[in-house]
């Protein structure tokens, strides 16, 4: 599913990261753990297409993604990759089922497609009666699965998600990370994590330790949550 080689990535004299291999395989749930600036979110948003490697090879789902001209490549991101942050980032003058809706929106699909697939998500994730809520009258929870489901709308082959427990008290957190696997038995979902929270990282099929730069340690884990 993703395969980095060799990533090294500079701003200015400061080295971030230097020369991280990354493979994942299709349905893997993959957390990345380390201090913070070990290089962690730089490898995210690099494997995410979001930042560009000064050195270095990616292969998402088979497209070779350093070859594609900014056009191919934002169309690329939007239709096979998925993000989750740990501040949501929803657009406050939009109700959950619109702000889920743009991602599609901006794939060209039909507004009937995008509004039946948002809202077969949402009552999925638990928020049949919450659609047409703006995000200031959502918890924080809820705010999360929105995030989580407009991530979904387009079934990207990969989602990353950086520290997406991170704004959530420990009952919504919990409930964030069995809504990964779930996520991952239900459609196969392919997930790489960036997180703090040890349960989060524990519960992964592999926990991936970054140290100044590198990836310096892997954990091969068989804990899958089902329920």
């Amino acid at each position: 599913m993703l395969k980095a080689t060799n990533l090294h990535k500079a701003y200015g004299n400061l080295e971030i990261l230097k020369g991280v291999d990354l493979f994942v395989e299709k349905g893997e749930v993959v957390s990345i753990v380390g201090a913070s600036g070990a290089g962690k979110s730089t490898l995210l948003h690099i494997a995410g297409t979001l930042d560009k490697a000064d050195q270095g090879s990616l292969i998402i789902d088979g497209t070779d993604v350093r070859s594609l001209n900014p056009k191919r490549l934002s169309a690329f991101r939007n239709s096979r990759i998925g993000f989750i942050f740990q501040f949501h980032h929803l657009l406050p003058e939009f109700n959950a089922i619109e702000n889920v809706c743009i991602p599609a929106y901006i794939a060209n699909k039909s507004k009937k497609e995008a509004e039946k697939n948002a809202s077969e998500l949402l009552e999925m994730l638990g928020l049949k009666d919450r659609m047409t809520h703006k995000p200031t009258e959502l918890s924080g929870g809820e705010q999360q699965r929105v995030a989580v489901a407009r991530a979904l709308i387009n079934r990207p082959a990969i989602i990353f998600a950086d520290e997406p427990s991170g704004n959530l008290d420990s009952t919504n957190a919990k409930e964030l990370h069995k809504l990964f696997f779930d996520l991952r038995n239900h459609f196969g979902q392919t997930f790489v994590v960036v997180t703090h929270n040890e349960e989060l990282a524990g519960m992964a099929d592999r926990e991936l330790l970054m140290k100044d730069g590198k990836i310096v340690g892997v954990e091969q884990l068989t804990r899958i949550v089902t329920g």
